[in-house]
């Protein structure tokens, strides 16, 4: 009887070690799916932050590009109001005057419409008030040419305006 008991004594401690061993499967089986789920979320996180990299430089690589324009088309006006002066009395000068303009164009610069039109100071600076016929506040002379890169302002125009 006493072998009996001790083996049932051993029997019984050996069914407390196995629910043990399924005790700590069961939380290393857990454990796994957490750190798979974190692992997952960890992942998408780091994609999400290369897809945000990767859109804020889509939208500032323009930008610097627009402004790199901007500064050299900045130092390029000033031969182009050159060209225009001497197109009125050189017929060569106004055929370069004219490519020049061309090639601006397809860079999406625009001159900006003066005469005629009404005083908008945010495209016009008025260098002078003029008595004249036209309504009051009507641009009647160009000083200097105003061009918009992509719809923005480059450089104002210069004009005398109508009082």
């Amino acid at each position: 009887m006493i072998k009996k008991n001790k083996l049932t004594y051993i029997s019984e401690e050996s069914e407390e070690p196995k629910n043990k061993i399924k005790e700590f499967r069961t939380k290393i089986n857990e454990c796994q799916k957490e750190k798979e789920e974190y692992l997952t979320q960890a992942q998408r996180a780091r994609a999400d932050l290369i897809n945000y990299r990767r859109r804020q430089e889509e939208k500032i690589i323009p930008g610097i590009v627009v402004i790199g324009q901007a500064s050299i088309i900045n130092k390029i006006l000033p031969i182009l109001d050159s060209l225009e002066a001497g197109a009125e009395k050189n017929e060569d000068v106004k055929k370069i005057k004219e490519q020049m303009i061309s090639v601006l164009k397809e860079c999406n610069i625009e001159e900006i419409k003066t005469i005629g039109e009404e005083f908008n100071p945010e495209f016009h600076e008025a260098v002078e008030q003029v008595k004249s016929k036209k309504k009051q506040g009507i641009i009647t002379q160009e000083i200097q040419k105003g061009y918009l890169l992509n719809k923005k302002l480059l450089r104002v125009s210069k004009v005398k305006v109508a009082k």
